[in-house]
């Protein structure tokens, strides 16, 4: 029996239960540990949280994103369709002078004719201001214009139907024995998006209108391509 207790002792073994303060201690380090844990765990998952509500953000603002253009784009799709019933209308007339009478030219380069008085614009794409239409559909379209002039020393009336920089059709006329002359032509032409038709004065010459219109310049889109 004395060899055990003194074995025991030897390598530091007690059997006596431990104190008071020593179970404190042992508590306290147990409870140090798993408060740790706790706090280690609890710091861990407030990041994951933090991170997921981040995307969270991130998504609902990329949504909002998104339905606002899917809004803008069907309400833009909506009026286009108002306006067209579904399939593209594109069709203008209009005159060169929308009040007065007089000639107009002769200018010293070519001068696109500015037409006036609008009868028409469906689509918008003739321009009173340039008088130049612009093809906003691709597709086959149809074109006529008139020329009319009047008594003159020297009238010497010319206009060309004009693409971009093209020129597809002409009236031409000098006065001659008689008052006044006329005359129209037409074209049936494709266009794409962004192309540009109009009527040019070519230099010194001069055509002449009134309130009875005889100078006119209509277009209409035929079918889409």
């Amino acid at each position: 029996m004395k060899k055990i207790v003194i074995l025991m002792i030897a390598f530091g073994i007690c059997l006596s239960d431990p104190g008071p303060d020593e179970k404190k201690d042992k508590a306290c380090q147990v409870a140090d540990s798993v408060g740790s844990c706790n706090i280690c765990s609890l710091t861990s998952v407030t990041q994951k949280v933090g991170e997921l509500g981040e995307k969270v953000v991130n998504m609902a603002e990329k949504i909002t994103f998104l339905e606002t253009r899917l809004q803008n784009t069907e309400k833009e799709l909506l009026e286009l369709r108002s306006l067209t019933g579904g399939s593209p209308q594109v069709a203008f007339s209009a005159a060169l002078r929308d009040s007065g009478s007089g000639n107009i030219g002769p200018f010293t380069t070519a001068t696109p004719l500015q037409y006036k008085k609008v009868f028409s614009n469906t689509g918008n794409s003739y321009n009173p201001s340039t008088g130049v239409f612009t093809a906003m559909v691709s597709g086959m379209y149809f074109f006529r214009f008139s020329m009319f002039n009047n008594l003159a020393s020297t009238p010497n009336s010319l206009v060309s139907l004009t693409k971009n920089s093209e020129w597809l059709t002409s009236v031409w006329d000098t006065n001659g024995s008689d008052s006044n002359d006329m005359g129209s032509n037409a074209v049936v032409i494709p266009l794409k998006v962004g192309d540009n038709v109009f009527v040019q004065l070519h230099p010194n010459r001069l055509v002449y209108d009134d309130t009875m219109n005889y100078n006119t310049f209509s277009g209409f889109l035929l079918f889409t391509m």
